[in-house]
């Protein structure tokens, strides 16, 4: 690959930011990245590991001359860092974000994006359940999908470049509106982030069963839901916070089949129980015919992920 932009500022510096640094150096996708992060902590951190090129200690200082701006924060702190910066980007430059949010993301930050500065909201669809500096890695996108959600009247040219970075960085790009987006994510995302958490509350309080026993005899089930419960607790509070309608009305219709079975169960209707798992199933095979997972043993996770 060829580099797309001359300059990318990273705002924040965590998983994602640093994987994308990462996967930018990979590639050669930019001439020179830095970042900021509000922690001196976290800055220090990225200078000991190389983690960018160079480490601001203002986000207004990292944003100067930048092609690119990318949003790395929590969605709930989008809106004060646009606000920050607004006055020091660069007219021609393209800001955009990794927030799993979209319509809020542009409520809260397109009113800071000057005249002459284009702005293309995105969210790329990898993660894991570990947070800060030191977790990112160049392959986290490969393979993986971001969704451009351009807002409107977007710079046609714009999108194109944004689409070649992430393209470049190894992930599969689609567009799409910011409210289907959001409908989507519920469902593929924020539901099940939100059940396992209540899943992992219920084993920590049931005191009929020790925690000993929760952590000694998690089969594969229960143990996946504490990975994914892992999550960083600022994001995921946001998260619900700013997409509270559709994720409502997912959860509306989970609890609404959650009663279905529970009722199946109660009056021994195995044939309801089998059909419906039986369609579920159907639904895993597809996400690994689609190359989003793999069928090996423990998923391929191997025991370092445990």
């Amino acid at each position: 690959m060829s580099q797309v932009y001359d300059r990318v500022a990273l705002i924040g510096l965590g998983l994602i930011a640093s994987s994308m640094f990462w996967a930018i150096k990979r590639a050669g996708l930019a001439g020179e990245v830095t970042g900021y992060s509000r922690s001196a902590k976290t800055r220090d951190t990225a200078r000991q590991i190389g983690l960018c090129d160079r480490v601001c200690d203002s986000a207004i200082e990292a944003v100067k001359d930048a092609d690119l701006v990318v949003l790395c924060v929590p969605v709930g702190a989008m809106e004060a860092v646009a606000q920050e910066i607004s006055g020091a980007l660069n007219p021609g430059a393209t800001v955009t974000d990794v927030g799993s949010v979209k319509r809020h993301v542009i409520q809260s930050v397109a009113p800071y994006i000057p005249e002459g500065v284009h702005f293309v909201p995105a969210h790329p669809l990898a993660g894991t359940e570990h947070s800060g500096p030191e977790s990112g890695f160049a392959e986290l996108y490969d393979n993986r999908w971001c969704l451009l959600v351009p807002a409107e009247g977007s710079d046609r040219g714009a999108v194109k470049k944004l689409r070649s970075l992430w393209e470049g960085m190894g992930a599969n790009v689609e567009e799409m509106d910011a409210d289907h987006h959001d409908l989507v994510l519920s469902v593929t995302s924020h539901a099940p982030h939100l059940i396992a958490y209540t899943m992992v509350g219920v084993a920590d309080d049931l005191s009929r069963v020790t925690d000993s026993e929760v952590i000694k005899y998690s089969a594969a089930g229960f143990r996946d839901f504490t990975r994914i419960a892992a999550s960083d607790p600022t994001m995921w509070r946001d998260v619900f916070l700013t997409n509270k309608d559709a994720t409502l009305e997912i959860l509306g219709r989970f609890t609404e089949e959650l009663f279905a079975l529970q009722r199946a169960i109660r009056t021994g209707d195995g044939e309801q129980l089998f059909d419906y798992f039986t369609r579920t199933r159907a639904i895993r095979r597809g996400i690994i015919e689609a190359g989003q997972d793999t069928d090996a043993p423990d998923f391929g996770r191997g025991k370092a992920s445990q």
